[in-house]
This record gives structure tokens, C-alpha cells and sequence, in this order.
């Protein structure tokens, strides 16, 4: 599976420009930028129209809505962006940490490095560090290539027991968070946006996207005849309608509506066959048999026991989905949110506090999840959007999440959705 020769070309070539780091230190960089700003096009905030009907929360002023957003990303960027050494070209490098402390902290996965880069871009004009920490997470991700396909991100690093391969996510945030930036600075400076991010496109496409699915794959590690993972057998997450219109738009690439259409389709069939009380998709999905019927996974299919049910893959599927509404007005996904919102708002009683960490497709709670995080609740937020006879719902999850910390992954799932539900995400 190494393609040794190509990724040893690749690294040749990144030195370049973003070369390969020294050892991560553990700076927090300073929490408040300094310095002039510089040209930017989309300086927060931005006070977006979204789709015609949608709401935002209404109990908060639009300048409290906007301060709270400011202040949940100055306590993320002091938290998470970290100081990762310089380059032997001299850059600046930045990587998010997976964690806050032990080992957790010590690490940096492709998604997070995705998350930091969309968050950075639409945070410029309030942070006015914010290109050099976006090129900094740049430099970093060029300078941790996957061994399969080098034009991608490793998924972890350090190294992981499991491969240095990519993970689909990771990938199509980064490249998403590379066309914001060329929107918002333009593409004459350090680092070519539009270039990097029509390179990263391709890449995505020919080592990620099924070639006869349209659907997105794990990553670049899943091959030809593999039984267990292959082409149809994606995680729902992975269904990022936002990112995949602005890859067409960006492109011309008429296979992107493709995957959009596919990744809708799927996600209806699950909820028609097997949740159509809750709306709720498991967190893998396996297209099986010669008509390639979706199904959820069984348990224990690659991450844990919950593979086949709404657990902590599965909950950003409400903000995924409800962002292409919001933001591109296509109203056939509305349907797919919004069967999960209603039935959440129904099943708590209102009250997002009673949300569960998890689910089974049915409604029935997980094992061990009677707790209130973030990373299933603010999703549900951006989803309530969708319909003002929500309005009181989404009150209540907003005033639930906008100054809940918890870790990495809760706080950064949870900044993206409050960035939306303030009417502060935009599309290049």
C-alpha cells in the first residue's frame, strides 16, 4: 500500500515551501492578535443571509451573539492552537491539539487541523493573527503527508499504530478551510490558496471518492477488494454537503453533485428502513448486497460498539446537513435535519440538558451516556434553525452551549456550530 516513490517526491517538493517541522513544542501561542490588519475581504462578522425562513437564536442581541462567538474563540485558540516549531525554511508552524492535557495534548489529527483552519479564516478582521496561524496550520499539514497518498494528511501525529494514512475528513476541511482563505485574503501572498486547494480537490477525489459509489471512503487507505471497507462503506459525518458544493463551484467538477446527491440519498434510506421515529444515522453505514442497500454498520466495524448507532461520529450529521440549507438553500436536505431536531426537541422535553451522549436508531439511550455534552447538543442547534416553530428550542441549546467548555473535539465541533448559528458562516 506505500507508494514509496511519490511520497518521497512529494517531500522533496514541500520543502519548498512548508518543510518538514522540528519537534512540537507545547507554546500557546497569544490569545489576542496584535498588529495591522491586512487586506480581508470577510472580516468577522459577517451577519450572513441564510436561506429564506431560517431562523437565528432570538433571546441574545446580534452584538451579544457576535461577542459570544469572539469569546468562545479566544478561550479555543488559547486551549488548543499551539506553537509547533519552525520549519527548515524558516515558517511558522501551528498544529491543534488533540486534547488538553496528558498525551491528548501531545497529539494532532487531520480533523483538527481542518476545524482550525475553517474557524482562523472566518475569524479574520477579529483576529489579527489570524493568517499567520492559517498558514502556520497549512505548513503543518504539508509537512505530515499520508504514506499513501502524500498529495493528503496523515491522519495523526505523532505516527499512529494504525498507519499514517489519511482520514476524508480531515482532508475535505482542510481544503474547504484553503478556499475560505483565498476568498478572505486572496491567493498573491505566502501561499497560493486557490492553487494548494485545487490540488488538494483532486486528490480527495481520485484517492477518496468511490469511483463508481460517488460516496465518500474512509480514506486514502481503503483499496480495491477489501471486503470489510471499501467504497460503500462511508461514515455518515463524512457527508459534508457544504464543503462539496463549494468543491464543485470551485472546480467545475459536476462529480461533486454526484456525492451530494448519493450522500443525501443514503441518509434518507437510513432513516425511511431503520429510524423513522427519530431521524437518528449511525455512525458507519455499509451499502451491502448488488443494489447497495445502506444499512448501519455492526458493531465494532472500525472505532467501537456503537459503529451502528448515533454516537460520536453520527452527531455532527444535524449540522452537516442543515449548513447546506442554511447556506445554499437546498431544501432537500431539510427534511433529513429536521426529523432529527423534532424528535430531539420532543424526547427532552424541550430541555437540552436532557439530550443523551448517543442513541440507538430508535431512540433508546446508549449505555453509559445519561450525561449533557456540547458535541451533540449544539449540533441539533444549527439543525432547529431550519423551522421558526423551533424558535424556543433553539433558544434553549444556544443558551445550553455559547460558554460550555469541555475538550478538543466537543469545543471545536461546538464553535463551528455556534459560528453558523450566529449567522456568521459564509460560503467562498
Amino acid at each position: 500500500m506505500k507508494k514509496v516513490i511519490c511520497f518521497a517526491v512529494f517531500l522533496i517538493f514541500i520543502l519548498s515551501a512548508c518543510s518538514t517541522s522540528q519537534p512540537m513544542s507545547e507554546t500557546v501561542p497569544a490569545q489576542d492578535g496584535v498588529g495591522e490588519i491586512g487586506a480581508v475581504n470577510r472580516p468577522f462578522p459577517q451577519h450572513v443571509a441564510y436561506v429564506e425562513g431560517s431562523i437565528l437564536p432570538n433571546q441574545r442581541s446580534q452584538d451579544q451573539l457576535d461577542q459570544d462567538v469572539r469569546d468562545f474563540y479566544d478561550y479555543w485558540r488559547a486551549a488548543y492552537v499551539l506553537d509547533a516549531g519552525i520549519d527548515t525554511s524558516g515558517n511558522q508552524l501551528y498544529r491543534i491539539a488533540f486534547g488538553q492535557a496528558g498525551e491528548d495534548y501531545k497529539q494532532t489529527v487531520s480533523e483538527g487541523q481542518g476545524y482550525g483552519m475553517i474557524i482562523t479564516a472566518v475569524m479574520a478582521g477579529y483576529d489579527l493573527e489570524a493568517q499567520a496561524i492559517f498558514d502556520g496550520l497549512w505548513c503543518f499539514v504539508r509537512a505530515h503527508p499520508s504514506e499513501v497518498d502524500p498529495r493528503l494528511m496523515d491522519w495523526k501525529v505523532p505516527e499512529s499504530e494504525y498507519g499514517d494514512d489519511s482520514a476524508f475528513d480531515g482532508d475535505a476541511d482542510i481544503a474547504f478551510g484553503l478556499l475560505l482563505a483565498d476568498a478572505q485574503w486572496g491567493s498573491e501572498g505566502a501561499v497560493d490558496y486557490r492553487t494548494e486547494a485545487m490540488n488538494l480537490i483532486s486528490a480527495i477525489k481520485e484517492s477518496t471518492i468511490g469511483p463508481d459509489s460517488r460516496l465518500p471512503m474512509l480514506g486514502d487507505w481503503v483499496g480495491e477488494g477489501n471486503e470489510t471497507y471499501n467504497q460503500y462503506t462511508p461514515r455518515s459525518s463524512d457527508f459534508m454537503l457544504v464543503n462539496f458544493h463549494a468543491f464543485a463551484a470551485a472546480t467545475g467538477d459536476e462529480t461533486w453533485i454526484e456525492v451530494i446527491t448519493n450522500s443525501r440519498q443514503v441518509l434518507s434510506e437510513l432513516q425511511i428502513n431503520y429510524s423513522p421515529n427519530t431521524g437518528l444515522i449511525p455512525d458507519f453505514i455499509v451499502l451491502s448486497g448488488e443494489g447497495h442497500v445502506p444499512q448501519p454498520a455492526p458493531p465494532g466495524f472500525l472505532e467501537a460498539p456503537s459503529d451502528g448507532q448515533y454516537s460520536y461520529n453520527a452527531g455532527r450529521v444535524p449540522w452537516r446537513v442543515a449548513s447546506e440549507v442554511l447556506l445554499y438553500g437546498y431544501t432537500d436536505s431539510a427534511d433529513i435535519a429536521l426529523r432529527i431536531s423534532h424528535w430531539a426537541e420532543e424526547v427532552a422535553s424541550g430541555d437540552p440538558y436532557f439530550i443523551k451522549a448517543g442513541y440507538d436508531l430508535d431512540g433508546t439511550p446508549l449505555p453509559d451516556s445519561d450525561y449533557f455534552t456540547t458535541f451533540f447538543a449544539a449540533p441539533m442547534g444549527v439543525a432547529a434553525m431550519l423551522d421558526p416553530k423551533q424558535q424556543e428550542w433553539l433558544n434553549s441549546i444556544y443558551d445550553a452551549v455559547y460558554n460550555t467548555h469541555e475538550d478538543y473535539y466537543e469545543d471545536s465541533v461546538t464553535l463551528l456550530c455556534l459560528i453558523t448559528m450566529t449567522g456568521n458562516m459564509w460560503v467562498p
